[in-house]
């Protein structure tokens, strides 16, 4: 039985992320991410303005007047969402946590891809993979997978990235649109990332929240790593500990954005609490130019 709390928050981000859908991102998503190619539809008779060289020369040699080849883009698409909910991911220092803006973005994907015809698939891992969904259309498949990220309640509590990308290789043989969405706190991935961005159209969403970069200067604090366990006491009022603390936070977001450069995979940085719609209509915008 789910609870009744998630699925009114499932409702929530349903009428959200498709308004968002609809009058934000519009037809953006379809121009950027493209089908598989062109298909042959049909022969027909040339008309002026028709481009010559679509002409199809042994029908135009046997009816003695010009015939074009007409093509039409082979759109459908499978999108894989690769989420991370893994413990660190259940933090957040307002109202929103990034297991939840994962899951709002994650709609905010899968409603984009059903609304151009596209199927929707999910992989939910920690350092293990936690559960797969196979890729399906409609908007029924896509409330379920919200619900499942939203209500998931994973083994175990590390992150484990290049297994999860190994994963999608495995089970998606063929070139997928696939978003991981994590918080990238993990290592190590480098080869995996390159590898499955060769297979893949591959894009990196890497969900942060203000209080990983910044401490409140509050005096004595404790400390948990969420997915470890460890504990460490600090004293927030020394401000050469704050100032480490965010060194050492950008370090590793400007390790994880270096990774996927090298692989050459577009990343996105999302805060928790903010406005993710900006970020997201520039990511469709700056693609679809360099397209």
């Amino acid at each position: 039985m789910i609870p009744r709390d998630i699925l009114k928050k499932v409702r929530q981000i349903e009428i959200r992320t498709n308004r968002e859908v609809t009058d934000v991102l519009g037809g953006q998503y379809h121009s950027v991410f493209k089908g598989r190619g062109m298909e042959f539809e049909e022969v027909r008779e040339y008309l002026p303005g028709d481009e010559v060289r679509s002409i199809d020369w042994n029908v135009t040699a046997r009816f003695g007047h010009p015939f074009i080849k007409k093509f039409k883009e082979e759109r459908e698409l499978t999108v894989m969402l690769v989420v991370d909910v893994s413990a660190s991911g259940q933090f957040g220092s307002g109202q929103q946590s990034k297991h939840e803006l994962a899951a709002e973005l994650a709609a905010v994907l899968a409603f984009s891809a059903i609304r151009n015809n596209d199927k929707v698939g999910v992989i939910l891992f920690t350092d293990q993979i936690e559960k797969y969904i196979a890729p399906q259309k409609g908007r029924r498949h896509v409330l379920r997978v919200v619900r499942e990220i939203l209500a998931f309640q994973p083994a175990s509590r590390g992150t484990n990235i290049g297994a999860a990308l190994d994963y999608l290789n495995h089970v998606q043989r063929r070139r997928a649109v696939a978003f991981v969405l994590s918080d990238f706190q993990d290592t190590g991935f480098d080869k995996q990332l390159r590898l499955a961005s060769r297979r893949h159209d591959l894009i990196a969403f890497g969900l942060s929240d203000p209080r990983e970069e910044e401490l409140p200067a509050v005096g004595l604090v404790e400390l948990r790593d969420a997915e470890t366990g460890q504990r460490a006491l600090v004293d927030t009022f020394d401000a050469e500990v704050r100032a480490l603390f965010t060194r050492q936070a950008r370090a590793r977001q400007a390790q994880w954005q270096e990774i996927c450069r090298t692989a050459g995979v577009d990343h996105v940085e999302i805060r928790t609490g903010t406005d993710y719609l900006p970020s997201l209509v520039k990511f469709f915008r700056s693609r679809g130019q360099r397209r």
